[in-house]
This record gives structure tokens, sequence and C-alpha cells, in this order.
């Protein structure tokens, strides 16, 4: 007899990576299911995920009963009748030439940012900042959630990867005002695939003017940039040249069950050893036996290869996934700085990773060992690890002052921070928050942030930053009380605030940085450094910076309502009237 289970039974023996409802589905008709208890529910969620078709229909429990008899899921290496006709009464029906069945997919975008990072890079040390748009989902590791802009997806997995910047969904004006020459070249995949395809169509765009060495890098790694991996590069640059394509095996100092491994064949002239073979995750036991012998290393997920060569390989073992890159490329838009890919073309490409798709069937697979100082980052010890330290193993960035400290991480934005007599801690100090706790514990502070959450009174310290920006500059809360709010704003030279007018609020504006050119009314005048302005409630009144430095100024608000939607536009250069 089997032991009862309760949604209670949930918290209990599964990671909460979603939460479902509190009722457990045991039978479902059509639109309808029922609980262990019998109750019965309407189900509006079917079609998130699921299936749009309902629960248990006639014809499909009859059919798939049918083909259960007959033969079960296959590998990808395979294809079974079933699909082959299901694709082709789809491509009678619809407007599709092709069908591609696929499972859902979060490292195409990930490959796709990293690429072009990486592009950015070569061409100057600062251009890689990432421009994205709030609330947009890119998929769950940790270097698309950043760029996705939502953060509920990425609080408490803090450090994030840097220089990524969001703006107001959509918003072309904000988008070319952000823009500069540190924003690097973006492959924006128009929706979520794996690695195959997202490498693949960066491959092609790089080989445009012909074949060239393309590096595959993992953004939200730190890999010191030493001579250990020069070399490693050189190796790899070497193997790439001779027509390989190469990844590299991380050198491993611990039996990690976190990682893949690769298991080193004989030795290639450049260096580069051949691929015996890849090993999934293992278990702690099967990880210090691979260590032992010596030949096995971290699969790092990265990867340098002659363009030619990979396309070539591609062509051959994914032949799928090269057509729908090829196509989506040809039919990519320039916009700004962004290589747009063809959404319906690559919608098209499977769900797959490089690893299966080519890496594991090619015979020009080669390790290039490389003994690198490497880390993934994950929480604010693995920071720590990886900077450099005082002699008492501290780690200090900011304004900062430590005594009697020991093993301790300290970080401030803004406020000097004078720590004394603590060991194996972890400060943090951002513009509008605390953060003290064990280095140990650190990988706790998304359990913080969800009880913040909770209570009204902290709630907002989640969901809004102290700085906003704009596409003119920003502002920053400086001080607020009742009926009065003070300000920081920054305008970029040569931009200008929108004609606007507030129902509910005076305001006081004072230059401390820059030349402001003020329009109230008709009546339009210049402020320098130490100058002011007061502009009545319900006086419609503009803000521009004619100069060539930044302007600053600090804004007093009085007045009834102070909320930014007691703003009514009625010009604006970024299309927000």
């Amino acid at each position: 007899m089997q032991a009862a289970v309760t949604r209670a039974t949930f918290n209990e023996v599964m990671v909460p990576n979603y939460a479902p409802s509190d009722i457990i589905p045991v039978r479902g008709a059509g639109s309808r299911i029922w609980d262990q208890q019998g109750k019965e529910y309407l189900d509006f969620s079917c079609g998130i995920a699921v299936t749009a078709l309902g629960h248990c229909h006639p014809k499909l429990v009859s059919v798939l009963s049918e083909q259960a008899g007959k033969l079960w899921h296959l590998s990808n290496v395979m294809t079974n009748e079933p699909a082959l006709r299901l694709a082709r009464k789809l491509t009678e029906a619809t407007f599709a030439d092709r069908v591609f069945f696929c499972n859902s997919g979060g490292e195409a975008n990930e490959a796709a940012f990293k690429l072009a990072r990486r592009f950015g890079n070569t061409q100057s040390p600062r251009k890689n900042q990432i421009i994205a748009f709030y609330n947009a989902f890119h998929g769950r590791t940790l270097f698309t959630v950043s760029v996705g802009g939502q953060a509920k997806y990425t609080q408490g997995f803090e450090p994030l990867p840097g220089n990524i910047k969001h703006l107001p969904f959509n918003d072309l004006a904000a988008l070319e005002a952000a823009i500069s020459d540190d924003t690097c070249a973006v492959v924006l995949e128009p929706v979520a695939r794996n690695t195959a395809p997202a490498i693949t169509a960066a491959a092609l765009i790089a080989a445009k003017d012909g074949p060239r060495l393309v590096h595959v890098l993992a953004s939200d790694h730190n890999i010191r940039l030493d001579d250990a991996y020069l070399k490693a590069i050189d190796t790899a640059a070497a193997a790439a040249r001779a027509g390989r394509l190469a990844t590299f095996g991380i050198t491993p100092t611990e039996p990690a069950t976190g990682f893949g491994y690769i298991e080193a064949g004989a030795a290639e002239p450049s260096g580069a050893h051949t691929v015996k073979r890849f090993v999934e995750k293992p278990n702690e036991e099967k990880a210090k036996e691979m260590i032992a012998s010596g030949n096995f290393y971290w699969n790092s997920g990265m990867f340098l290869f002659n363009s030619a060569v990979f396309l070539a390989e591609c062509q051959a073992l994914a032949p799928d996934v090269h057509a729908a890159a090829e196509a989506s490329v040809a039919a990519a838009k320039s916009d700004l700085d962004f290589t747009r890919l063809g959404e319906g073309e690559f919608a098209k490409a499977p769900d797959i990773s490089v690893d299966y798709a080519i890496f594991e069937k090619t015979k020009l697979a080669s390790v290039v060992p490389s003994p690198i100082q490497w880390s993934d980052l994950g929480a604010w010890d693995a920071v720590w690890k990886e900077s450099p330290s005082d002699e008492a193993g501290n780690v200090s960035r900011g304004p900062v002052s430590l005594y009697n400290a020991k093993n301790s991480f300290v970080l401030s934005e803004g406020a000097h921070v004078a720590v004394n007599g603590l060991e194996d801690a972890v400060v943090i100090v951002s513009e509008d928050a605390v953060y003290v706790g064990k280095l140990t514990e650190a990988q706790e502070v998304g359990k913080v942030v969800k009880e913040l959450m909770k209570s009204p009174k902290t709630a907002k310290l989640t969901e809004e930053h102290r700085t906003s920006y704009r596409p003119w500059g920003g502002y920053s809360s400086v001080l607020m009380g009742e009926r009065f709010q003070v300000k920081r704003l920054f305008v970029k030279p040569g931009k200008q605030l929108s004609l606007q007018k507030h129902h509910h609020r005076s305001e006081h504006w004072i230059v401390v940085r820059g030349t402001a050119e003020v329009q109230i009314g008709d009546k339009v005048q210049m402020l320098r450094e130490n100058e002011s302005v007061y502009i009545p409630q319900g006086d419609v009144h503009r803000l521009s910076n004619p100069g060539k430095i930044l302007l600053e100024l600090i804004e007093v608000q009085t007045g009834s309502y102070l909320g930014e939607d007691d703003i009514i536009r009625l010009e604006d250069k970024f299309g927000r009237a």
C-alpha cells in the first residue's frame, strides 16, 4: 500500500522552485479537474506550458494508449512515424513550411549575450555594456535572468553579472539615448533556444567576411587573465587552426559534483588532447575516482574554433540547427548596435545544446587542459574567495575601514563603513539597504529578501531602487517626509526633459553643477551653479542641459501628493507624452 501524500509533502521532499496551488488534482476531463477529496474545479491554467487541448480527451487517450503499447519516447538521434505524420498535417494546415517539436530551453540567449560581449571586448576593453528591457524574460540561468529585467528572478542570487542596463520596454528613444561606445554588439534572439542555434548564428555572423576564430566564454564566470589563461588560448587557437574544435577543460581542484567532466585522450601536436568522452555531473565518489585517474577535467562550457570548421560540422551533424540559424541570419535586421535575427526563422531551430548537437558527436573535438584561475561566482563567499585579500583574509571594496576583522567581505556603494571585530562575515552596503551576515551563509540572502517582501514596511525596498534612470539621465531620492521630498537630478549633456506640469506639487530647483535651461510658461532662463528657481503648482515647465558636462540639481518637492504619476507630459522627445 502506498503512503498518503498531501500538499505538505511538497514542502518536505521537493525543492520549491515553484509554488503549486494547495490542491492536488488526481483526475481530469476536458477543462475540469478533481482533487483528492473529489472536489471539482475548472482548470484555467491547463494551457500554461501543459496542454491547450484539456485533460484526457477520449481520442488522445486512445491514440496515446495505442502508441504506448508500440514504442515510447526516443532520443533525438531518431525520429518516428507519428511525429512525421503530425508534422506533415501541420505543414499542410498552417503557414509553416517545416515543423519543429521542441522542449523548453534557457541557454540560447546565454550564448548570444556571451558572444556579443566577447565581440565587443575585441573592439574596446570598455565595450561590454548590455542594454535590456524591464519585464523581459530570456531564460533561467544567472546571466539570462540578470539581462531579463525582472527582479524577482535575481533577488538573493547576487552578485549578478555587471554592466547590464535596463530600459522601459519598446522605448526606442530611451534606447537611442542609452547606447554609447561602451555598448557591445548584441544578437537578440526572438525566441528562447539552446546554445547550438545561438552559437551557430554567431559563427555565421562572424564568418560573413571570411573564416574567423570564434571564442565562446561564460559571461557569469570569473577568469583570471594571466599567463595560464593566455597559454590555454594559444593552445586552443593552434588546435583550431589545425581544424579542431577546442573546448577548455578546467584542471579540477576538488571532486566537485556541480560540473560535467571531460576525459582526455591522446595528445595532439597543438598541445591539446583528443576528447575520449563527456561525463554528466557525477556523485562525489565517482568524481574522486575520475580526479584520481589524472585525465579528467571540468567541462567549462568554453570553446574556440574556426567558424568554417564549426559550421561544416554543424551542417553535417545538426543540419536542422544550421538551416534555422542560417535562415535567421539571412533575415536579420540591424537596429542601432543590435542584430535582430529573423524571428520566424530562428523559431524553427531545435532546442539543443552545442555539446549534444555537435561536440559529443564530432570526431574533431579537442580538450585543452586549462590550469587557470576560474570560478562561477555563485555567491558573496565565491566573490570573497576570488578577490585579492589583506593579510587577515579580508576583502573590501568602496569606502571601507577595517579594525580587528578577519576573513570577511565588506562592500559599500556610498556610505563609509567601519567594521570592528568581525570574523567570517559579509557586509554589503547599497544605496538604500545594508546586509550583514555570516560569510558561510551568504547563499541565504534569498530567504532574507523573501521575508522583507512579506512585510508592508519593507516590501518597497525589494521593488524600488533609490536611483532611477531615465533616457535623459535620472534621479536619486535623498530625503522623504510628509508632504515633501528631496531628489538629486542628473541630466546628460544635450538632453531635455518633457514639457510637463503637476496637479499636486510645487518644485524648487538648485543647480549644483553645470548649466540649466529652464522654461516656465513662455519664459526661458539660464541657471548656473548655486542659482535656483521656483516652479509653482500647475505651471507648465521644462528642464534642459545645453552644456557639455553633466547637469546636477537638487530638487525640493512640496505638496499633497508626490508620486511619479503626477506628471502630465505635454511634449516629449522620448515618446512618452
